[in-house]
């Protein structure tokens, strides 16, 4: 279904479900899956890349055909940010980079103002720039205006598997925005990421409930189908819900009519 492609920086993905790489028990899991997954998009840690080296490289383990994103995890700064996104470029990882930038030590939580500053210098540069952010509508205007190619807010802190602590706000990004939204951080069960679905995500990231759970590629499916099955649902266009009760065979509502005559 044509209309079901994703399309962020002037390319089309069937899949809507992505993946990050840290937390697995072993590089050969985590490439199970991905690819159990049909991630067509992952990001993996900048500083977890070895190219050129003898060490294990990450990147041989990731799939043919999947779409890198580099984030810049580390970085406090958004001068660190855009270092470690050249970094990556240079070293053949592509255009597309997960912006992130965390000062905060205790929550983890994503330093909107340097994110804004490295998007648009990065933006300015050619890449293809994914910032993960606090959720605040008006940073996501802004963003947008700075070339973001999509935005990213959490759903919950990173990690905890809480879900969409934050649905109301990010009830008003998706409500206003004009570049794709990925919810990202805190989905901890395939419910959270079809809740965001049906809400008008475009797009889910997970790592940390797919990579501990006791079978990692059997989780990583199952959140491919809950997002793929939600997506459906949506542009199926599904009926309202009500407070009342109404049959669902006119059969049925015949009947009542002859009880109450």
């Amino acid at each position: 279904m044509e209309d079901n492609l994703l399309v962020i920086g002037g390319r089309a993905f069937h899949s809507r479900f992505f993946l990050g790489t840290g937390k697995f028990a072993s590089l050969s899991t985590m490439r199970e899956a991905i690819v159990a997954s049909g991630s067509e998009i992952v990001t993996v840690a900048v500083r977890r890349m070895n190219p050129g080296t003898r060490e294990t490289d990450i990147l041989d383990f990731i799939p043919e055909g999947v779409t890198l994103m580099p984030n810049t995890s580390g970085a406090r700064t958004a001068e660190e940010a855009v270092r470690i996104a050249r970094m990556a470029r240079a070293a053949g990882c592509g255009d597309f980079v997960k912006i992130e930038v965390i000062t905060d030590m205790v929550y983890l939580m994503p330093d909107n103002t340097a994110t804004l500053a490295a998007t648009r210098i990065l933006a300015a540069e050619g890449f293809v720039v994914l910032p993960y952010i606090q959720p605040d509508p008006v940073l996501c205007r802004s963003l947008e205006d700075a070339g973001a190619a999509a935005v990213m807010p959490l759903g919950s802190p990173i990690g905890t598997n809480q879900g969409l602590l934050t649905r109301d706000l990010i009830a008003l990004i998706i409500d206003q925005a004009s570049v794709p939204v990925v919810v990202d951080a805190g989905i901890g069960r395939p419910s959270h990421a079809a809740e965001a679905m049906e809400m008008g995500a475009d797009a889910v990231l997970v790592n940390t409930a797919v990579a501990t759970a006791l079978n990692p590629v059997a989780a990583a499916r199952s959140f491919a189908l809950a997002v793929e099955a939600a997506r459906l649902g949506l542009l199926a266009g599904l009926g309202p819900q009500r407070h009342t009760a109404e049959a669902s065979s006119p059969l049925t509502g015949f009947l009542h009519q002859v009880e109450r005559a």
